[in-house]
């Protein structure tokens, strides 16, 4: 399995960019770039569709940048966790000491 490359968002605009510019076809940008040829044209795509909102990333931001709500979440699933557990413990040792 191999390791999938990231591009820049400036790599990807300056690629539609000699995509657009140029008069080579796009397979002989595509082997210059080190890129797919449909991936060339999937950049293009999005940068028609999304203008300046192009090429912002995708998955997960860092934990760092989580929203508050999502972090609280986070820990509220922790704390009810752990809450279950005291509850069982508390259980357990009520039916050793009478």
């Amino acid at each position: 399995m191999t390791k999938r490359t990231r591009y820049t968002e400036e790599f990807k605009r300056q690629a539609v960019e000699l995509l657009e510019t140029r008069d080579k076809p796009a397979v002989e940008l595509a082997r210059e770039l080190g890129v797919r040829q449909n991936q060339l044209y999937k950049w293009r795509e999005e940068l028609l569709k999304k203008g300046d909102a192009a090429f912002k990333g995708s998955g997960r931001p860092p934990k760092e940048q989580q929203s508050e709500v999502s972090h609280l979440k986070q820990e509220n699933k922790r704390l009810k966790e752990e809450l279950e557990i005291l509850k069982k413990a508390a259980i357990y040792f009520a039916k050793e000491h009478p």
